[in-house]
């Protein structure tokens, strides 16, 4: 009498969709919390979060004031990790690595429906690979998480208009709805940004009725009941938010020259093939394997970065984040001129290799280095200071380190707030001062007159003062009994002991 066979476990599918996609997003959480956060943007987002974990979830707010720079959908991912896995600077930046896992599997599930899973394997290798999109996904502000959605979006109206005679309505709904959320994420370009690439490639073929077709009803009220809500509640609650948030933040910010970050014309045509290295290389020596490449969406997938870089080339106020929706279809270009070789695999290995190593290696400098941290004073101030105190950030807005004391209360901010240039100048004094239009009452609390700073100075507890190094010398002679607590490289820590106010 023999023994039964044992039973066969079933083999990992090493090559399959879910195994791949579990594969990227590993490999992008794996360094998400390595280092501390950059400023000014991670420190900002991270504090905005952290604020509204404690707050109004609804309502961004930055030191205590209503931030409408951006809307909530970012912080509500990050709400969510902090949440999960507590305050953490992984969790900072949860938003950033959902929007870089989405475009990723946007782009593979695309390709494998267009081309099979050998060409989608090799485009998400080289996009995960990518520095600009690896680096993006650790760096938390809302630009990766919008451009993953309007991967996602337009992706799904490619995918919406394959059937015929009328475009698919399922997959219009979801495109739809991703533009709803990529417009939570960072405003009108989740819905101008999928227009601008879906609408000329349509025109150019000559199929002018498949776009009335794309305003399909139940699509739009998809996207309405999505994005309607929250910005319904906030004109609700606050009468001029509309005018604020689309108006200024929008129309003005694009046509107007007085922001920061103003570069010329081709300042994107110069930056994104060097921040998309070693591959924009690879897509330059095979550009001829791509111009004939047998691909159904060779032209959809040529005009959408021309589109993008030529959007975001107009106004003189340009980001590098800008451009990172056109990172997946330069991607795919790139994936069609490597599959198209008939020998060069273990070349592509080496590069990919070579190209993770570069990835991972900025992130490990970037946390050795950790460039214009509060970080360390902000752990002190956390020890040392007892609860009812209050912090006073002066003349600056130390971004991150309310996020790491972990406040229970917004920290004043101390400043020549009657300044007339405060309007006219696009920095974080300009921030604070819009951010008090909506709560003016919230407004006189926290923005405090530099002048009246001895007065913070007085009643039972004690007042913590955080300035730049050296801008503190003065600080016993206005306020007496003031005495330095902390010093670093980048910050100062001085303690007011609490006395009768006169």
């Amino acid at each position: 009498m023999t023994a039964a066979a044992a039973p066969r476990r079933p083999r990992l599918d090493l090559e399959s969709a879910p195994v791949l996609l579990a594969a990227l997003a590993l490999w992008l959480a794996a360094t998400a919390g390595m280092r501390p956060l950059l400023l000014p943007d991670e420190g900002r987002y991270a504090s905005v979060a952290f604020e509204m974990l404690h707050g109004d979830a609804l309502v961004p707010t930055l030191n205590g004031l209503p931030f409408f720079h951006k809307p909530p959908l970012f912080y509500w991912l990050d709400i969510a990790a902090m949440h999960i896995v507590g305050v953490s600077a992984f969790a900072a930046r949860f938003g950033s690595l959902v929007g870089a896992w989405l475009m990723g599997a946007a782009l593979f599930l695309a390709l494998r429906r267009w081309h099979g899973v050998r060409l989608a394997r090799l485009a998400l290798g080289v996009i995960a690979t990518c520095p600009f999109y690896f680096l993006a996904s650790q760096y938390a502000n809302h630009d990766m998480l919008v451009a993953g959605l309007i991967t996602v979006a337009a992706f799904a109206f490619a995918r919406a208009l394959e059937d015929t005679p009328r475009p698919a309505l399922r997959w219009l709904v979801g495109a739809w709805s991703a533009c709803a959320l990529a417009l939570l994420a960072k405003g009108l370009i989740g819905v101008v940004l999928p227009a601008l690439v879906i609408g000329p490639w349509l025109v150019v073929q000559r199929r002018w009725r498949d776009v009335p077709a794309l305003l399909h009803p139940l699509a739009l009220l998809a996207f309405a009941l999505i994005a309607g809500p929250w910005l319904w509640t906030m004109q609700s609650r606050y009468p001029g938010f509309f005018d604020y948030f689309i108006v200024e933040q929008h129309f003005r910010r694009y046509a107007q020259s007085n922001f920061n970050n103003a570069h010329p014309f081709w300042f994107f045509l110069a930056v994104l093939p060097l921040l998309m290295l070693p591959w924009t290389a690879s897509l330059a020596l095979n550009a001829r394997r791509v111009a004939n490449a047998d691909s159904p969406m060779l032209g959809l997938l040529v005009w959408w970065p021309i589109a993008i870089v030529g959007f975001f080339s107009l106004p003189s106020s340009k980001l590098v984040g800008y451009v990172l929706p056109a990172v997946a279809p330069c991607c795919a270009l790139v994936a069609l001129g490597l599959v198209a070789r008939p020998t060069g695999e273990r070349l592509v290995r080496a590069l990919m290799l070579g190209a993770a190593l570069l990835c991972v290696g900025i992130v490990a400098i970037l946390a050795w280095q950790s460039p214009n941290s509060h970080r360390a004073a902000a752990l002190a101030l956390g020890a040392k200071m007892a609860p009812g105190d209050t912090v006073a950030m002066v003349d600056e807005d130390f971004y991150d380190l309310p996020f790491y004391a972990r406040l229970a209360r917004p920290a004043l901010v101390a400043s020549d707030w009657s300044d007339p240039e405060i309007q006219h100048r696009d920095n974080w004094r300009r921030e604070l001062f819009d951010a008090a239009r909506f709560d003016p009452a919230k407004g006189r609390e926290v923005l405090w007159p530099i002048a009246r700073l001895g007065q913070l100075a007085c009643g039972s507890h004690a007042v913590w003062f955080v300035v730049k190094p050296g801008a503190g010398a003065t600080l016993p002679a206005r306020i007496p009994g003031t005495a330095r607590a902390y010093a670093d490289a980048h910050t100062e820590l001085w303690r007011a002991p609490p006395r009768p106010c006169p």
